[in-house]
């Protein structure tokens, strides 16, 4: 992975509200996911290549071709987090682990991608009243804020507030504040494994939250953040160390130990 290759960016969206929701469907008329694309391709031009994805396909568009051709996905989900299924969020959840970069979004907090890399229950308090959302920066050098006003003011959006049964974040880079004197850790991020975590909160479907041009600016810092530093590489399995050589990673086989990066025999110790 080097800077110079454009970032492939995939951005999921449940795209069920747009199908029966007039009020989403006259703010996001192509599919927040669209939106949410758009928005990206405008800030990175041509440092990305950004496609989208939605439920409905075959395995919700989560192929392993797919994913292995991704370097940053973005999930947005709300009222079908169920329908996903096990097998695919095993499978995003694997290549997070082995490099991809992850975005979580709005109430992609539910989502079972999400819940299965915090290993929490990732509730929080709500309430939808259209209430004014103010998101302060937490961590100003942060490159997630970068170019970033303090704070974006969010005109409607629905009230998320704590607590919020995730971990500690690794970095908090954002927190918001309601009129209620609610408030909520609304921008954290994680590693988990070889790839990064971000979770960014406003979004809910029935505001124009994707098409403000500050929030399109987190968004877009968060692809940027997200990418993968270097080359996808396995995760899940343990290697194993000879005695001896400590920086030569070897896997047990059937014909004798191999490689753990290339895979290649070995040659016998005693030979």
């Amino acid at each position: 992975m080097t800077s110079t290759q454009p970032i492939r960016v995939v951005v999921w969206g449940e795209n069920r509200h747009e199908q029966v929701n007039p009020v989403v469907r006259g703010i996001y008329p192509d599919g927040m996911h669209t939106t949410i694309a758009d928005g990206i391709r405008a800030l990175l031009g041509e440092d990305v290549t950004v496609s989208t994805r939605v439920l409905d396909e075959p395995e919700h568009g989560m192929t392993e071709e797919t994913l292995a051709e991704t370097d940053v996905l973005l999930w947005w989900g709300h009222t079908a987090h169920d329908e996903v299924d096990d097998e695919v969020v095993d499978r995003i959840h694997r290549h997070v682990l082995e490099g991809m970069g992850i975005i979580v979004l709005h109430s992609g907090h539910h989502s079972k991608i999400f819940r299965r890399l915090m290993g929490t229950t990732c509730s929080l308090r709500w309430r939808n009243d259209a209430d004014r959302e103010l998101v302060w920066t937490i961590s100003p050098r942060h490159p997630i804020a970068e170019g970033v006003p303090q704070p974006i003011v969010i005109p409607g959006q629905e009230m998320y507030g704590e607590f919020f049964d995730i971990p500690e974040p690794d970095e908090l880079v954002f927190i918001s504040s309601f009129s209620g004197g609610e408030v909520f850790r609304s921008g954290v991020t994680y590693r988990r494994g070889y790839g990064r975590v971000f979770y960014f909160s406003p979004g809910d479907e029935v505001f124009p939250v994707y098409h403000q041009p500050e929030v399109q600016r987190v968004i877009a810092n968060g692809v940027r953040w997200a990418r993968p530093e270097r080359a996808r590489e396995p995760y899940v399995v343990t290697p194993m160390y000879l005695t001896g050589e400590f920086d030569r990673p070897v896997l047990p086989s059937p014909d004798g130990l191999v490689d753990y990066y290339t895979r290649e025999p070995i040659a016998s110790r005693e030979s």
